[in-house]
């Protein structure tokens, strides 16, 4: 599957210094004017089935639709700037397809399921409860090697592959029509510096 950190249901608590960026209220408007146009940061609390819910495109070899992820915390949902978040399902038999992101550390947390995971030079089989650390330019790939769906969470330390996953998914309920091989060429063009797929 496509979802790279799924890809992409996950969990963790990061802790980073600064996470918070300026609100109106504290920025001075008067000598820095540009600092006035910030947007504040919205503060969210999420059920495990609530956020963008969102249903993979077919691609070029895998016409059907593919998972079904949730994003959870990113520009665009909570406003932050520096972390991105969702969950994702990977259905039995499937597999988060190999890929690296060049500028972005990941970690991807399993809820529920069995899965091979390949990062780097490792490679492993882990359970629910199982986190796995992906720096920033490690190729990942993990599969589905056990009877039930897998459950995801994927956080990440700069915001990018979600734009990739908007562009190459619909909102859960909007026709699902398969990305054609130009669309998809394109696409993997226009987000290489989030997401780098290693060729089939």
């Amino acid at each position: 599957m496509r979802v790279a950190a799924i890809v992409l249901g996950v969990f963790a608590v990061l802790i980073c210094g600064g996470l918070s960026s300026p609100t109106r209220s504290q920025t001075s408007n008067t000598s820095h004017p540009e600092k006035a146009k910030v947007a504040a940061t919205t503060p969210l609390i999420l059920e495990s089935e609530e956020g963008e819910r969102r249903v993979l495109r077919g691609w070029p070899g895998h016409p059907e639709p593919g998972e079904t992820f949730i994003l959870k915390v990113d520009p665009k949902n909570g406003g932050s700037k520096r972390l991105v978040l969702f969950t994702a399902n990977i259905g039995t038999g499937g597999a988060i397809d190999a890929h690296r992101h060049p500028h972005a550390d990941e970690i991807l947390y399993f809820t529920s399921g069995k899965a091979r995971v390949h990062v780097g030079n490792l490679v492993r089989d882990v359970h629910a409860g199982s986190t796995v650390f992906i720096p920033a330019g490690t190729w990942i790939s993990a599969s589905n090697i056990g009877p039930d769906p897998i459950g995801a969470v994927a956080i990440f330390s700069a915001p990018g592959f979600e734009d990739f996953m908007r562009d190459t998914s619909v909102r859960e309920g909007e026709k699902n029509v398969p990305l054609s091989k130009k669309e998809n060429d394109e696409l993997m063009k226009a987000h290489m510096d989030a997401v780098i797929y290693e060729e089939p």
